[in-house]
């Protein structure tokens, strides 16, 4: 087989169905994701262990391939034929090679062509201070932050530096410089390219992932010393994200973390991609701007009250993911079925829907 020519059969596949992701592994036909939804790509046979090994190695470097066979896993990014980018993880599988491929976009969207809340133009207005994006993983991290980013590019006459691992979308700089540093490209480790950060005299920043403490306090003192810092979690929450940062560090240090996270986080925002009722996925957003009430409660390690302050504080922006998901029902966008599967409450979300 021509594995090379298969893959960009495949790639190209992925590209036109307008996937977000295809799978490749071991037993099974080469598999899309279409929004959210797995399917196998029927007309493809399934896959034995030479043609998935054939595949990936078609991607990898001889680094890459020598970092595959060290680790067990390596991330990177693909390029096909000028026409589409993906972020890919390679990885072994009950001694098997297989691969998850995330297509990403060739254009950076707006917020309005995302459907992201308005509200989130005001974080690209702001100098200084700490913004996270947060969610499980596939829910549009990524994307929404290459919005805002891309924003103060248009708008701004900043120096944007990016950390990544891999880079996922190219910014076509215009009013601002931007710097995109890969790592083990541009720089062999997030927590070098971290250290080295503000001798490049930075704007705004975007750190690719929170991944551990180190990071966390770098983003934080960034903050402090006058830069705009972006950055993404895995968590479920404004509140659980709060919680997650205090809880990486040691008991000693958590103090001096709740002063520091109080005086530098701007907002949260922490999003899901709901499959909409005529095709394809929106966005539910729950948006937390850090007020004085919010400063206190990150002090005090009151997190727990949080959630009642977004939902106290919509004159102020604020909404909650059940408020999101309850517009987007009434407003016939997603199934009240899909709300509720995606609610961190459904109970709360059915009493808001009898109110509205």
């Amino acid at each position: 087989m021509d594995y090379k020519q298969k893959l960009n059969d495949l790639l190209l596949t992925t590209a036109r169905q307008n996937a977000s992701d295809l799978h490749i592994a071991v037993g099974r036909k080469p598999t899309l994701r279409v929004d959210g939804v797995l399917i196998g790509l029927q007309k493809e046979d399934i896959l034995t262990p030479e043609d998935a090994q054939g595949l990936v190695l078609t991607m990898l470097t001889e680094e890459q391939k020598q970092k595959l066979v060290k680790y067990g896993d390596v991330d990177f990014s693909y390029t096909f034929e000028d026409k589409a980018r993906f972020r890919v993880n390679a990885f072994f599988q009950r001694g098997f090679m297989a691969a998850a491929l995330r297509l990403i976009p060739a254009g950076i969207r707006t917020v309005e062509e995302l459907r992201l809340p308005p509200i989130l133009h005001e974080f690209t207005k702001i100098n200084q201070g700490f913004v996270l994006v947060v969610g499980p993983a596939g829910q549009g991290k990524s994307t929404t932050l290459a919005a805002l980013l891309d924003e103060i590019n248009h708008k701004r006459t900043d120096h944007i530096i990016t950390i990544e691992d891999p880079i996922e979308y190219l910014f076509v700089q215009d009013r601002s410089i931007v710097s995109q540093r890969e790592i083990m490209t541009d720089s062999p480790s997030f927590h070098r390219s971290l250290r080295s950060l503000l001798r490049q005299d930075p704007d705004a920043v975007m750190i690719g992932e929170m991944r551990d403490p180190e990071t966390m306090s770098t983003a934080m003192t960034a903050a402090e010393t006058g830069h705009l810092v972006f950055s993404t979690l895995h968590t479920n929450s404004a509140a659980q994200t709060i919680d997650r940062i205090i809880d990486s560090f040691p008991a000693e240090q958590q103090g001096q973390i709740m002063s520091q996270l109080a005086a530098t986080l701007v907002g949260i925002v922490s999003q899901r991609l709901i499959p909409r009722i005529d095709g394809g996925r929106t966005p539910a957003c729950e948006v937390m701007f850090t007020n004085s009430a919010i400063r206190n409660l990150i002090r005090e390690r009151k997190v727990y009250q949080i959630d009642l302050v977004i939902e106290t504080s919509l004159q102020e922006g604020m909404t909650s993911l059940n408020r999101s998901l309850a517009e987007l029902i009434k407003r016939k966008e997603i199934s009240l079925e899909n709300g509720e599967l995606y609610s961190l409450n459904p109970s709360e979300l059915r009493i808001l829907l009898e109110r509205m």
